[in-house]
C-alpha cells in the first residue's frame, strides 16, 4: 500500500507561481511532483551560467550533495550548543539556585529535558526528510502563513542578531590581550566581528566539506578547553580542598522557591539551545535515517556530562557568590590554576565562539534556502552553485543580514524581545509530530519515540513560554507585535499577484544572481519527485 504523502510533496500552486514569475531566458522552470523548481533541459549545461569546469557535463545533478557524515553531525550539534556561555557566564542557574549542589541538579535536569526534545526531532527529521528544520515541520502541519511568520522572524531578527553577537564576543576575546587595562574599542571589535562573518561565509561557500571540517576542528578545541577545566577540577577534588562541595555546604543557601527553580530551569535550557540545528540540513546528510538519530544520541549526553562536570570544576575553586559576580568564570578559574598559561582560556573562548558562528551560518543559509524553495522568499536565495554545490546566494544573504547589526547600539534588547519564540516554534513542531501520528498513522517513521516524551516536552515548551511572559511581559508583547508584522509581508510578498513590472524586476534580479554567483535552481532526481 502506498504511503501517505506530506503536503509539501503534493502540488503547490505557490511554487508554480513563483517559477512562472521568475523564469529566466531560455531556462524554463517547471514544477515537479516534489513542489520544487527544476529545469526543463536534460542537461544543466543549458543554464544561464556557463560551466567553465564542465562538471555538469559529467552528468552531475545541481543539488546540495549528501556529504555530512555521522562525525560531522555530532560536531554540528555539540559545536552549536557549546558557545561562549559556559566559559563566560554560567551564572544564571547558580544565581537562582543559590548553592552548588542544587545548581548541578538543575544542569542535569536541563540536559535530560533537552535530550527529550532532540529525540523528538530525530523522529521528525526521519519522517519529514527535507531540510529546513522547524520551518519545514511547521509548514507541513500548520500551513503557509504560520511557516512564513517563523521564517520572517528568523530572517530579520533571530539568526542575524545571534550570529553577530557571538562573532562580537569572539572579536572581543581576540583583541583583549592588546587592551589589557582598558575596554576593547567598539569599532575594532565590530570590524573583527565582520571579518569573522565574511571569512566563515567564504569557507561555507567553497564547500560543505570545508565548512564541516572547520566545525569539527573548533568543536574539538572547545571540548579540549572544557576537558582541561574538568581535569583541574578533579585534581582540586583529589586534594580534598573543596569547601563549596562538602556535604555540609553543597546545598547551603539553596533557594527552593517555585519562582527560583523555574527561572533556573529557564536559564539552563537556554544554555542547551542549538540541539535542533542538524535538522536544518537533513537533505545533506549521508544516510540520515541512521546518522541523524545517532548524532543526537551521541552528542546530547556528551554536552550534558561536559556541562555538569565543568560547573562541578568551577565550584571546586569558586564559591557560588563569587561566580554570580564574575564577568568571566572560566578566566577566573584559569588564573587560579594555570598561572602564566591562563591566557589559554580566553583563546579557547574565542575559538568556541568562532565555531558556533560557523554552525549557525551553515544552518541559517539552509533555512533561507528552504524558504526560497517553497516560494516564500525570492527565488534567488534558492540557487545552487554549479561547481561548488553550495547555496552561495543564501550564504551571502545571511552574512549581509548579520553584519547589518553592527550599526545597532543595543542589540541585546532586540534579542530579549524574542526570548519565547524559540520555544514556541519547537513546541509547535513537536505538537505537529503528535498530530501527524494521529492523522497519518501509516506514514513511514524509521524512528518513533515513546508518546510520553513528546507530550512531556510540549508541556515543557508551554511552561517556558509562560515563564517568558511572566518574567518580561512588556518585551514579549513587543516581540509578538513584531511577529505579526509578518502578516502584511506575507500577503504582499507571497500571496499578492504582482504587477508585470514587479515580476520583471524579480526576473532581472534572479538572472543577475545566477550570473554573478554562477548558480542555478537545483534539480531533483526523478525518483525523489515520484515519492
Amino acid at each position: 500500500m502506498a504511503e501517505p504523502e506530506l503536503k509539501s510533496r503534493g502540488s503547490r500552486e505557490s511554487v508554480a507561481k513563483a517559477a512562472s514569475q521568475e523564469k529566466i531566458g531560455a531556462v524554463e522552470a517547471d514544477q515537479n511532483q516534489d513542489g520544487l523548481i527544476a529545469e526543463q533541459p536534460a542537461s544543466p549545461s543549458t543554464s544561464m551560467v556557463p560551466d567553465p569546469t564542465g562538471s555538469p557535463a559529467k552528468g552531475e545533478k545541481i543539488v546540495l550533495k549528501r556529504s555530512i557524515t555521522l562525525f560531522n553531525g555530532v560536531g554540528m550539534i555539540i559545536g552549536t550548543i557549546i558557545g561562549s556561555g559556559i566559559f563566560v557566564t554560567p551564572t544564571g542557574v547558580v544565581k537562582e539556585t543559590g548553592s552548588a549542589g542544587l545548581s548541578l541538579i538543575i544542569w542535569s535536569a536541563c540536559g535530560v529535558i533537552s535530550t527529550m526534545g532532540a529525540l523528538c526531532y530525530a523522529e521528525l527529521g526521519t519522517t519529514i526528510t527535507k531540510s529546513g528544520g522547524d520551518y519545514t515541520y511547521i509548514l507541513e502541519v500548520y500551513g503557509e502563513l504560520v511557516a512564513f511568520l517563523k521564517l520572517w522572524v528568523e530572517m530579520l531578527i533571530i539568526r542575524p542578531s545571534s550570529q553577530y553577537v557571538v562573532s562580537l564576543v569572539f572579536a572581543t576575546y581576540l583583541l583583549k590581550p592588546l587592551y589589557p587595562n582598558c575596554p576593547v574599542p567598539d569599532s575594532a571589535a565590530k570590524l573583527i566581528a565582520c571579518l569573522c562573518l565574511t571569512s566563515l561565509t567564504f569557507v561555507n561557500c567553497i564547500s560543505v566539506r570545508a565548512a564541516t571540517k572547520v566545525q569539527d576542528l573548533f568543536t574539538a578545541s572547545k571540548l579540549l578547553a572544557l576537558i582541561i577545566i574538568i581535569i583541574f577540577g578533579f585534581i582540586q577534588i583529589s586534594t580534598g580542598d573543596v569547601p563549596y562541595l562538602t556535604p555540609e555546604k553543597a546545598f547551603e543557601g539553596s533557594k527552593l522557591g517555585v519562582d527560583n527553580i523555574v527561572l533556573a530551569l529557564y536559564s539552563g535550557l537556554f544554555a542547551f539551545g542549538g540541539w535542533n540545528y542538524l535538522n536544518y540540513v537533513t537533505e545533506e546528510m549521508i544516510n540520515p535515517e541512521r546518522n541523524l538519530p545517532l548524532s543526537i544520541i551521541i552528542s546530547m549526553p556528551i554536552v550534558t556530562v561536559v556541562y555538569v562536570l565543568t560547573n562541578l570544576a568551577y565550584f571546586t575553586t569558586i564559591s557560588p557568590e563569587v561566580m554570580v559576580e564574575s564577568e568571566a568564570v572560566a578566566v577566573s578559574f584559569g588564573e587560579y590554576h594555570l598561572g602564566v598559561m591562563s591566557w589559554l582560556i580566553p583563546v579557547f573562548v574565542g575559538l568556541s565562539c568562532f565555531g558556533a558562528v560557523n554552525g549557525s551560518l551553515f544552518t541559517s543559509a539552509r533555512l533561507f534556502y528552504a524558504g526560497a524553495r517553497e516560494g516564500q522568499l525570492p527565488a534567488a536565495l534558492g540557487l545552487v552553485h554549479t561547481d561548488l554545490f553550495t547555496p552561495v546566494p543564501s550564504l551571502i544573504f545571511t552574512c549581509l543580514l548579520s553584519m547589518m547589526y553592527a550599526i545597532s547600539q543595543d542589540i541585546f534588547s532586540v534579542i530579549n524581545l524574542f526570548s519565547f519564540f524559540t520555544w514556541l516554534c519547537v513546541g509547535m513542531a513537536i505538537a505537529g509530530m503528535l498530530w501527524l501520528r494521529f492523522t497519518k498513522p501509516d506514514l513511514r517513521r524509521p524512528i518513533k519515540v515513546y508518546l510520553f516524551i513528546p507530550v512531556t516536552f510540549v508541556l515543557g515548551c508551554v511552561f517556558m513560554i509562560v515563564v517568558s511572559f511572566w518574567a518580561a511581559p512588556f518585551e514579549c508583547l513587543v516581540g509578538s507585535g513584531i511577529i505579526l508584522t509578518g502578516i502584511p509581508a506575507y500577503l504582499l510578498g507571497f500571496k499578492w499577484k504582482k504587477p508585470h513590472v514587479i515580476q520583471k524586476v524579480l526576473e532581472i534580479f534572479t538572472m543577475f544572481c545566477q550570473k554573478i554567483f554562477m548558480s542555478v535552481p537545483e534539480e531533483k532526481e526523478q525518483q525523489e519527485a515520484a515519492e
